[in-house]
């Protein structure tokens, strides 16, 4: 069961067996063999309606691994990879291929990348023609422990993140570990933040195996493990509030900063992925925790030392916490004029629409400046 300050999974896994449901629905599965999992899928749809969204680094490392999945070649629609092309332009660009090669209610949107890709795709497609089917191969850890799974789909609007989207849930979403395997150590560390936040919202036992796991030199095999694990504790979190009225919000922590400090960055022009401005912002988040719930301060100091080994550092200018304070104001997150945190009493145990002062905010940000003194 999962309740309003703590959460709890129950599920066993079998590790030894990469095929897994996460979840009694089976709309999120972690497979071996995308060929057969995909083929169970277009088969319900005509073979020239179906449309495969990518972007350069999906089609070039990722597209392989399906295309013998296909008789005939399927219209392949590629945008611009990056957070900066996660917007009205590019929604236009796929509308429009959508629109000129025949898509109809009876098409089918497989969405092959990250977590950009599987959030405008998914936007794009259950919008066309009041909704197409879509589902997600998400390749990227980030998207594959959280991006892809919990039907928020959506786009960037005026500079800030997901400000136009809706809830609209994938047929499925197959998680091929495989996928991981192209990944930089860039893009894998930052997926690791959502495994992070996710083992510490869940308890301190996932906490304490995810502290042995060295980030430095990966193990494929536990790697695989984590992410499993990791998507099943969202999943499980999703089905108890799908339209994230309360514990869903769990989810956020370390996105209240971290969204604020990812659009902060690309404003500067610094390429900061989702993850680790979301490494950032839990430091930042815990620190909140400390001041307003009393977290425990060597905890902490835990966590912030974890994070500060395996994620790339960044420069935030003092003179600049009030750009960043005014991103924070529009976050989604907020009402009645006040910015809303999800914070940790203590590891395994979060607390929903907390609030602080602007200063603790400021104190927050001086904390992770310090950081690198």
């Amino acid at each position: 069961m999962i309740t309003k300050n703590k959460i709890l999974l129950n599920n066993s896994l079998n590790t030894s067996n990469l095929v897994e449901k996460i979840g009694d629905d089976e709309k999120v599965i972690v497979v071996d063999n995308i060929k057969f999992h995909l083929e169970n899928i277009i088969k319900k749809h005509p073979e020239n309606k179906i449309y495969i969204l990518v972007d350069e680094n999906s089609y070039k490392y990722c597209y392989s691994y399906i295309e013998k999945t296909f008789a005939t070649s399927p219209n392949i629609i590629e945008i611009e990879s990056g957070e900066k092309n996660k917007n009205i332009d590019s929604a236009n660009k796929i509308w429009n291929y959508l629109s000129d090669n025949g898509a109809d209610r009876n098409s089918l949107m497989i969405n092959l990348g990250g977590g950009v890709i599987t959030d405008i795709g998914g936007f794009v497609a259950s919008t066309f023609k009041r909704g197409i089917s879509f589902i997600n191969l998400p390749s990227t850890l980030l998207s594959q422990v959280d991006a892809s799974i919990g039907a928020k789909v959506g786009i960037n609007f005026n500079n800030l993140k997901n400000q136009i989207g809706l809830f609209s849930p994938a047929e499925q979403t197959i998680i091929f570990p495989k996928f991981l395997k192209t990944l930089s150590k860039k893009e894998l560390t930052s997926g690791f933040a959502e495994v992070v936040k996710h083992a510490l919202i869940y308890k301190l036992d996932a906490w304490e195996e995810l502290r042995r796991f060295n980030l430095k030199d990966v193990d494929n095999t536990k790697l695989f493990d984590l992410v499993v694990k990791s998507t099943k504790i969202k999943h499980e979190i999703i089905l108890q509030d799908p339209k994230e009225k309360g514990i869903r919000k769990a989810l956020n922590f370390g996105h209240t900063f971290g969204h604020a400090l990812e659009t902060y960055f690309h404003n500067k022009g610094v390429r900061i992925l989702h993850g680790e401005a979301v490494a950032i912002g839990m430091i930042c988040e815990v620190f909140v925790s400390n001041k307003v719930l009393n977290f425990d301060l060597h905890k902490m100091f835990e966590i912030v030392e974890y994070i500060a080994i395996n994620f790339k550092s960044y420069t935030v200018e003092m003179q600049d916490y009030d750009e960043i304070y005014s991103l924070m104001k529009h976050d989604k997150k907020n009402s009645d004029n006040k910015i809303r945190f999800a914070l940790l009493s203590k590891i395994g145990e979060i607390k929903i629409n907390q609030t602080c002062e602007k200063n603790d905010i400021f104190q927050a940000l001086n904390f992770y400046y310090q950081l690198k003194k």
